[in-house]
């Protein structure tokens, strides 16, 4: 017994350090984990300020600074034990050479990320459509992923190697952006007329640029009448108002002139008398 507490006496100072290395390093790592969490939402708060600094890069830049403060910390509580730095380095470099051998599909997408962030083709708050058929409003272009809200409210998330890889159609990149509406003459209708009336809706209307200024021309023939386009600049945020808006007020403007709906009409002719007795002695 008396040489149990003996060696317990001996191995006190030992135990004494060990538990203070282990309060430090704790102390140490939530420290760590609280500033990098600080540190992050400080720098988003900051971009967002900044009129200079493009959005999209915030979610990346926000991530990148956060982990690491997180990757240092680690490293200084395995410091705090002893463990040699230069070593444990080393070996995560050899580490993340292998994971990146088995991970490439992820650094595909860490590397699309980053050409989305240099190059731009899409920002948050544009809205864009993918050869892929997804399309949405840009919400965020993070390390490994896209996010794209639609128009119903839908989030769509995507590997950023999918949207690098898709053709891009951003719908919001322009200022100003052409508005095609075909509108359907009758052909008993005066041709003239209709025109001169789409010109004079297109030209008072609020939403239409004045320049370049507002086109109405014939452009095809179909059954049921001469089909009448109307070509039209606006902002790109307004573009659907404007659309919604012209064909509500096409279809009464032209219905108040008295204009006829195009209403497909098909000529149905009976068979002559001869043709008649022929099929009824067959």
């Amino acid at each position: 017994m008396k040489e149990w507490f003996v060696g317990m006496g001996a191995a006190m100072p030992q135990l004494l350090e060990l538990g203070i290395n282990l309060l430090v390093a704790l102390l140490i790592l939530i420290i760590g984990w609280w500033v990098s969490s600080l540190l992050g939402r400080w720098v988003r708060r900051m971009a967002q300020r900044s009129p200079r600094i493009d959005p999209t890069i915030v979610p990346m830049f926000q991530t990148t600074v956060v982990w690491a403060v997180r990757i240092f910390t680690v490293i200084a509580v395995l410091a705090r034990f002893g463990v040699q730095t230069a070593s444990l380095i080393a070996v995560l470099g050899a580490a993340g050479l292998a994971v990146g051998l088995a991970l490439q599909g992820t650094l595909q997408n860490i590397a699309a990320g980053i050409m989305l962030l240099i190059l731009r083709p899409i920002r948050t708050g544009e809205y864009i459509a993918l050869s892929s058929g997804n399309e949405g409003t840009v919400e965020e272009v993070g390390l490994f992923l896209t996010r794209l809200v639609q128009s119903d409210g839908i989030n769509i998330t995507l590997p950023n190697s999918a949207v690098w890889a898709s053709t891009i159609t951003n719908y919001s990149r322009n200022v100003n952006r052409r508005c095609d509406i075909p509108v359907i003459i009758h052909y008993a209708d005066d041709l003239e007329a209709a025109v001169t009336r789409l010109e004079a809706l297109v030209k008072d209307h609020p939403l239409v640029e004045a320049a370049p200024a507002p086109v109405v021309r014939a452009i095809e023939y179909r059954d049921n009448g001469t089909v009448v386009n109307i070509r039209v600049w606006t902002k790109a945020a307004t573009y659907w108002d404007l659309r919604w808006d012209l064909f509500q007020q096409i279809r009464r403007k032209l219905a108040e002139a008295g204009f006829r709906p195009p209403i497909p009409v098909r000529e149905i002719q009976a068979p002559p008398a001869a043709d008649k007795d022929k099929d009824a002695a067959a």
